[in-house]
């Protein structure tokens, strides 16, 4: 019987980052910071889009997940742990990578907040025109 193995990866979005260990031969347990996700993840939406590698896989139960989420908002946080639960399935067995890929979820979103300008009101809205 082979003995337990640790998968380490790491999702980021926006300005959230999620490290992920992944441990094999696991009841199904997922602790995000101490919680599991339903408790973490309060809206049903970010429950599905945090746990759809495993779903797609259907290795929901297989492995023990242990996370550590820091920064921005719960939807980033989400897409974060998504991104570093794929990034360790594929670690642990390099077959998942095609059906993973073809979804997206092993694909970073590079999208982030553009930062403010100088002597605008927000980053990209003007001042009103005003003719007179």
């Amino acid at each position: 019987m082979a003995e337990t193995q640790r998968f380490h990866a790491i999702g980021r979005r926006k300005t959230s980052v999620a490290k992920i260990w992944l441990t094999t031969k696991g009841k199904g347990h997922i602790t995000i910071n101490g919680k599991g996700v339903p408790q973490y993840f309060s809206r049903q939406d970010l429950v599905l889009k945090a746990e759809k590698p495993l779903d797609l896989l259907e290795v929901k139960g297989q492995f023990d997940i242990k996370a550590q989420c820091k920064g921005g908002g719960v939807a980033g946080q989400a897409d974060a742990f998504a991104l570093g639960v794929a990034r360790a399935l594929v670690a642990y067995n390099p077959d998942f990578k095609p059906r993973l890929k073809d979804k997206g979820l092993l694909t970073r979103d590079p999208r982030q907040v553009e930062r403010k300008k100088y002597g605008r009101p927000k980053a990209r809205k003007r001042f009103q025109f005003s003719k007179r």
